[in-house]
């Protein structure tokens, strides 16, 4: 019995040690089929970005490198962030991404409100700007009309602006 799992363990290895040896193989590519797209360099080239890491390689050290691909770059504005927040408190989170501005929560009732909510909310810019807040509700029995989105939206852009004049001291 013992010599069965030292042998299953030695096979195991084998085929991890078989498959690494493969990196080097065909580009980096374990199976060669189709020909490797080609990186655009040349800046005259409107579809040109630059020199990424997909361009130049990969290495095992870029998992514990600080170095960002500068053509890359996701920023949202706080006050709208913390404003949406505050302003949908009564809802329980569900996800939140502060990198990608997205929040999502569940089903919650609004104090003094009957009906049960549900809201998406995704900040798409660092501005702050009507354009930069969207803004999904969706109630238990389907829709949400346009008013009610357009209430919740002006209130988060309210105590956005409430936020940013009370940070900057004015």
């Amino acid at each position: 019995m013992k010599k069965a799992t030292l042998l299953r363990t030695a096979a195991v290895l084998g085929l991890a040690l078989t498959v690494a040896g493969c990196g080097g193989i065909s580009n980096g590519k374990l199976f060669s089929w189709g020909t490797p797209a080609k990186p655009i360099t040349d800046p005259d080239d409107p579809s040109y970005t630059g020199t990424t890491k997909e361009s130049r390689g990969s290495r095992l050290g870029d998992l514990f490198s600080n170095e960002d691909d500068p053509n890359v770059r996701l920023e949202v504005n706080r006050y709208l962030w913390n404003a949406s927040l505050e302003v949908l408190d009564f809802l329980p989170i569900e996800t939140v991404d502060p990198f990608s501005g997205l929040i999502v929560t569940g089903y919650g009732t609004p104090p003094g409100g009957g009906r049960a909510y549900r809201a998406t909310i995704h900040v798409s810019d660092p501005a702050l700007d009507a354009r930069s807040l969207k803004v999904s509700l969706e109630s238990r029995g389907g829709t949400v009309s346009s008013e009610t989105v357009r209430a919740v939206e002006d209130a988060i852009l309210t105590r956005a602006r409430q936020l940013r004049i009370r940070d900057s001291g004015l």
